[in-house]
Parts: structure tokens; C-alpha cells; sequence
């Protein structure tokens, strides 16, 4: 019997709760680190991005208008879906040979974690980041925060499980839809996270995950009008400069994590503030006699 050649899995995108091939045709070799081949990612296109922001634009009234309890208690359920696959998870981030066994399992329980602070501040964060404003007269007014829209989330090659959560859990805390750029050293993590979304309680099109070159795609990131924010980590000094400058032009907020960011710092990255570049704050008058 000839020895048997075992099937090297190509991860999907994943837009709109389905996983579709690249339009492009093309993909990505991930490698291990004696440089043999473990897996292949698709290659991600500028229509790709537009399918996908056309995906989070749909879904994202409903889940920004979603009860904040039950958006607190669908980021639980996807914290324990983490938890659940801690060790395909761990399997996926150590892939390539950079990190070792037992950090990538820290790496899941990090991110798992995170996701579980988040869930608690959907029904919070308001209160915190508004406010009853003093006025003269016989007013109430009242400043409440409302989620942006849809939000760009380009996550770092370093840390690509938790770096991925970590900018994405505000933005959906916060109630906004996303359009997910995976760590482009190793995308297998946030692929693997994209199958537990998939069968989590998130509606279908509020995240939807690409892999691809950033060199490719960030310039239509910053360019393309219906995404109203973007959240990235880990970026050279030429690509954030092409996503600032590609942002300016159509006035979209851009929060961009220095490579100096410490992202297991848990007192800056479960705060409240982290979910504040994501909202916009809204003014409220209410006669007092009403």
C-alpha cells in the first residue's frame, strides 16, 4: 500500500456568517519553522474587502440596536467557545514555530479572558463614557454614546490570537459590525476563530474575516467611505502613514496600537476607554415638565 499524502487544509474567508473562496484565485502558503508547508490562507482582494464591508453594513443595525445584556451575554458565549478550543487554538498560534506550546496556551486564555471583560461593560460602558450634562434651564440633556458603524480591525503578525481580540472585542461591545484583517505572519489563529463564530450566537456579517498583504488592502481600508473607524496594532511606520493619510481624506477615526503596545496590560486594554474611539456621543434635551 502506498504511503498516503495527508490533505494541507486552505482556511476560507469568512463574510457574512459563509466562508467563500478569494475572488482572486489566489493564496498563501504558511509555513512552519523548517519552512515546510502546514496549511494555505486565502489571498484576499479589494472586492473581497468590499463584499465584506457590504456584509457588516447589513448587519450592523440590528446588533447595534441589540439589548445590551444580550450583547454582553453573546461575547460569553464566544469566550467560552475560546475556551473550548483552547487546544486547536494553541495548535494554530504556535504553527509556525515562533512561539512555544505553553505560551500559546497563555495566549488563548488571555484572549478568552478579555473577551469575558468585555462582555461585562456592554451593559456598563455607557454610564461611564455618558453623562447628564448641567444646563440652565428647564432641561434634562443628556450625552449618550452610539455605536459608529462599521470599524476596520487590522490586527498584529506578534501575539495573533489576543492581538486580534484585543482590538476587536471593543469594537463589538460597543455594538459596531467588522471587517477583520488577520495577522499577515501567521493568519491561522483568527481562521480558526472564524469557524467559532460561525457557530456562536453572533449574527451572521457583524465579523467578517480576511487574510491577505496589508501592503494590498490597507490603502482601501483607509479609502473606502463605509467604514467609519479602523483599530489596528503592530504597523510600521509606511503603513500608518497610508492609513492616516488614506483616512484623512474621508474623516474616519483611526486608533493604531504602537509597536511598543503591551497588549497582556490588562488595565489599559479592559477599560472602558478602550471602547470610546468607537462610539459617538450623542446630545439629548428633555423639557423637565415632559
Amino acid at each position: 500500500m502506498s504511503e498516503r499524502l495527508p490533505v494541507t487544509k486552505t482556511y476560507k474567508l469568512y463574510i457574512n456568517g459563509a466562508f467563500p473562496r478569494t475572488e482572486s484565485g489566489r493564496s498563501i502558503k504558511v509555513v512552519d519553522g523548517a519552512g515546510a508547508v502546514v496549511t494555505h490562507t486565502c489571498h484576499a482582494s479589494r472586492k473581497d474587502l468590499r463584499n465584506a464591508v457590504e456584509a457588516a453594513r447589513g448587519a450592523q443595525a440590528k446588533w447595534g440596536g441589540a439589548n445590551a445584556y444580550l450583547r454582553g451575554q453573546i461575547l460569553y458565549r464566544l469566550a467560552e467557545m475560546i475556551e473550548g478550543k483552547r487546544d486547536e487554538l494553541a495548535s494554530a498560534i504556535g504553527v509556525t514555530g515562533a512561539v512555544s506550546a505553553e505560551e500559546a496556551v497563555r495566549e488563548v486564555e488571555a484572549s478568552a479572558d478579555r473577551l469575558l471583560a468585555f462582555a461585562g461593560w456592554a451593559d456598563k460602558f455607557s454610564q461611564v463614557l455618558g453623562c447628564h450634562n448641567p444646563v440652565t434651564g428647564p432641561y434634562y440633556n443628556f450625552s449618550v454614546p452610539e455605536p459608529t458603524g462599521v470599524v476596520g480591525v487590522i490586527a498584529p503578525d506578534e501575539t495573533p490570537l489576543l492581538g486580534l481580540v484585543t482590538l476587536l472585542a471593543p469594537v463589538l461591545c460597543a455594538g459596531n459590525a467588522a471587517v477583520v484583517l488577520a495577522s499577515e505572519a501567521n493568519p491561522v489563529p483568527a481562521c480558526v476563530l472564524a469557524e467559532a463564530l460561525a457557530t456562536s450566537d453572533l449574527p451572521a456579517g457583524v465579523v467578517n474575516v480576511l487574510t491577505g498583504r496589508r501592503a494590498e488592502l490597507i490603502e482601501h481600508y483607509a479609502s473606502h467611505r463605509e467604514i467609519g473607524a479602523i483599530s489596528a496594532a503592530g504597523l510600521d511606520a509606511e503603513a500608518r502613514r497610508a492609513l492616516e493619510l488614506g483616512a484623512g481624506e474621508n474623516l474616519k477615526r483611526v486608533r493604531v496600537l504602537g509597536e511598543e503596545a503591551d497588549l497582556v496590560d490588562d488595565a489599559v486594554h479592559e477599560s472602558a476607554w478602550a471602547i470610546e474611539p468607537f462610539v459617538e456621543i450623542k446630545t439629548i434635551w428633555h423639557p423637565v415638565s415632559a
